[in-house]
């Protein structure tokens, strides 16, 4: 007879034949190995305690390198960073200098004291008018915070002809004052007769020398000597590219004059005065 058939495998054999055991090189057992040191920022008031020296205290500066900290006596010690270890609520941790914080402008644009997380105001009756679009979008990359602080909203015209119909149908009031801002307003100008023809005690329209606001931003911020002339006759925009050497493109223009307007500084003294003075004059008391 043969003797019966064994379905006992030896050990570590397999359904089809001897399995293969998988090792790593590192034998080290699992609770032998060194576990990562966590990073740990360096915050002030942080608690920690030197296991070198058992000195505990809160961290009151870090600075390149060094951590300092103060005991309940008010004695400081400083450690250096690392590689030295500190104990936090009996766990070893690394402290590393904290990430600094952004700072924060100290001004606006218009080099006004700047109000973080301020909230714009509601909307005043009041506005400003300027006369193109290219006149509003300056005074908002310049004013644009002092604005939104005192709820003044910036309009634009498309032109000076149409203000006096414009300033009819806002119909100026004690609440409700309005400033304008003209280009090239020079005695004697088609620009002067109407700003004087809509002028009252509710109603400011001042003006700078400039034929295009674009004059009103300094050369020297743009790498360039002066303004050049453009003839009589010549499409003024039109005519500044082409002596800059510039594509014809006066949209792309303007944005390239503003992108290189970063404060108040950037422009002429005879904008800057005009602006602040309608600002004034629609935020005045009642």
């Amino acid at each position: 007879m043969r003797p019966p058939v064994s379905h006992h495998r030896p050990s570590g054999e397999g359904p089809s034949g001897p399995r293969l055991r998988q090792y790593t090189p590192d034998l080290t057992p699992p609770w032998k190995k060194s576990q990562p040191v966590p990073e740990v920022p360096a915050e002030p008031g942080l608690v920690v305690e030197e296991p070198g020296t058992g000195f505990c205290g809160a961290v009151i500066g870090c600075e390149a390198g060094t951590v300092t900290l103060e005991d309940r006596f008010g004695k400081h010690r400083v450690f250096p960073l690392e590689p030295r270890g500190f104990l936090l609520e009996g766990r070893v941790v690394t402290l590393v200098r904290p990430a600094a914080a952004p700072a924060r402008p100290s001004h606006t644009a218009s080099g006004s004291v700047a109000v973080p997380g301020a909230r714009a105001r509601v909307a005043r009756a009041g506005r400003i008018y300027v006369e193109g679009r290219h006149d509003a979008e300056l005074v908002e990359k310049v004013w644009g915070d002092d604005l939104r602080i005192e709820g003044v909203v910036v309009e634009y015209l498309e032109g000076v002809d149409d203000l006096p119909s414009v300033v009819e149908e806002f119909a100026p009031g004690p609440d409700a004052r309005l400033g304008v801002l003209v280009d090239h307003l020079v005695p004697g100008s088609k620009e002067w007769r109407i700003a004087e023809s809509v002028t009252s005690e509710h109603a400011l329209v001042v003006g700078h020398p400039y034929i295009d606001v674009w004059e009103a931003v300094k050369p020297s911020s743009l790498g360039i000597e002066a303004w050049p002339r453009v003839p009589r006759g010549q499409d003024w925009k039109t005519g500044v590219c082409r002596a800059l050497g510039w594509p014809e493109n006066t949209g792309a223009a303007w944005q390239h004059i503003l992108s290189r307007v970063r404060s108040y500084k950037d422009l002429e003294p005879e904008l800057l005065g005009r602006v602040e003075e309608l600002i004034d004059f629609v935020t005045a008391p009642e």
